[in-house]
């Protein structure tokens, strides 16, 4: 089996495509009111999935953490030390919520977290140099 991609349930669909679409400038094209999302980012299955829906389609209720969500992350790379601080500023002014301040780790990684609406962690980090597959 190979990864193809990943997908969050999500409570409050508008408020999701916002945030992914206005803050971290992902192409979502679906309307705020739509049932899921499906895009490609950076040759990977990015999802949205209502959880009515879901529930609905699965015929099982499931239970849904909320505020801080520990259980996973999303990271993103930029290139450079300075994109991190930029990404993170901007993202924060633009309503998200920060977690974790950009700092450098004993690795060399500089990163950052921020959360989106439904508490969903993310990671904006770099190794100071372009991202290699």
């Amino acid at each position: 089996m190979k990864l193809d991609g990943f997908g969050l349930f999500v409570n409050d669909m508008g408020a999701m495509i916002r945030f992914y679409r206005d803050i971290l400038g992902f192409e979502i094209k679906e309307a705020e009111d739509t049932s899921n999302v499906y895009l490609i980012k950076d040759g990977t299955l990015f999802l949205m999935y209502g959880r009515k829906d879901f529930e609905t389609m699965t015929k099982r209720k499931y239970e849904y953490v909320k505020g801080l969500n520990g259980h996973f992350e999303l990271a993103l790379y930029v290139d450079t030390y300075e994109e991190v601080d930029k990404a993170f500023a901007v993202a924060v002014s633009k309503g998200a919520e920060p977690v974790l301040e950009p700092t450098t780790e004993p690795w060399g990684q500089r990163t950052c977290y921020i959360a989106d609406p439904e508490g969903n962690l993310i990671e904006i980090g770099s190794f100071n140099k372009p991202f290699e597959r």
